[in-house]
């Protein structure tokens, strides 16, 4: 940790402020993202060139995000109700912030940004997708954040889960977690009905679907504790290339929650929530559902919208992932 808590704490609260004053930067730091601080007068430049309901929004969430990284800074994340706390601060607020954004630019409806549960619910599926498949990675460069109440029914300690000896309760652990993650499935779909501008349907449900093939591809795997897994390249780009429809999501979504029935083992302790949560994404995928519609904009309106959502994607991004390295240097 290279900046004192003494330090760090104010300035997250006040981070926020900080896009208003054309002069703040911060000098002192050595991590690895020191940059965000040091060229901050550009960033917060390109903030103030936004119109005011956007600059509301960013500044609004950044507040939040601050508070939340302050909180986490002494702590680990011991129990469930926190995981989804902390992965709230870092990946939910951005979620409410873009669809609040979305709102604001009537690209989408109002409800779209006002729904604050279920915009959470799509940061929380991507980023409890990422803290479960980085597990050795993070484990290898000191972080933990997988749940305590989890993890500590499988082992004494997070790293022993990594131990050829435990790969058993290893995996167990594992499909809790994703397990964990699935229930908010629902949520995404319901999310991602209501959108009707093509490109942000795109924008949103595109790491959705990466998402779900990510955790098809983890669900009792031993390697997520030897090495990296990761869906293949060409998968990958069948899924950019298909999720463009609410129905198309919703066949991709069977298709891999099917992918990840057939492989739940009958001896493992979480199997039957396995199974209902599974049973409740298939009522919801189940083909034959009105199509939501697309609105169309002229090319001019639509790039001009878009590089704002993308300006504000890339900048909250910026942030968590800053405010998330002040979460591992405080645990160090």
């Amino acid at each position: 940790m290279t900046i004192s808590l003494d330090v760090k704490v104010p300035m997250l609260h006040e981070f926020h402020s900080y896009l208003y004053q054309p002069e703040w930067k911060y000098m002192e730091s050595k991590e690895k993202d020191r940059q965000v601080l040091e060229d901050f007068p550009t960033i917060s430049m390109e903030f103030r060139k936004l119109s005011k309901v956007y600059q509301d929004v960013i500044s609004d969430i950044c507040h939040k995000m601050g508070v939340g990284m302050a909180e986490f800074l002494e702590k680990k994340v011991d129990s469930q109700h926190e995981w989804d706390k902390y992965c709230h601060y870092v990946a939910g607020l951005v979620g409410i912030g873009l669809s609040r954004l979305f709102s604001a630019s009537e690209l989408e409806d109002p409800i779209v940004g006002q729904d604050t549960e279920l915009a959470n619910s799509m940061g929380l599926f991507l980023q409890k997708t990422n803290i479960i498949r980085d597990y050795l990675e993070d484990q290898l460069e000191g972080r933990e954040f997988w749940p305590r109440e989890v993890w500590s029914r499988y082992a004494k300690k997070l790293s022993d889960l990594a131990k050829p000896e435990n790969i058993d309760m290893a995996v167990q652990c594992l499909n809790e977690l994703i397990t964990n993650a699935l229930h908010h499935v629902p949520d995404v779909l319901t999310y991602l009905s209501r959108l009707k501008n093509q490109s942000v349907f795109n924008f949103c449900a595109i790491p959705q679907v990466m998402a779900i093939a990510t955790l098809a591809a983890c669900y009792n795997n031993k390697q997520v504790f030897r090495g990296v897994v990761k869906i293949r390249k060409g998968q990958a780009v069948t899924l950019m290339m298909d999720a463009t429809n609410i129905q198309a999501v919703k066949a991709i979504m069977y298709q891999y929650v099917e992918e990840i029935y057939q492989k739940i083992p009958s001896t493992d302790p979480s199997s039957s929530k396995t199974q209902q949560v599974i049973a409740s994404i298939r009522t919801m995928s189940l083909p034959g559902g009105p199509m939501a519609s697309r609105h169309h904009y002229s090319p001019i309106y639509l790039s001009c919208a878009m590089l704002l959502a993308a300006l504000s994607w890339q900048y909250l991004s910026t942030i968590s992932k800053a405010t998330e390295e002040y979460v591992q240097a405080g645990e160090n």
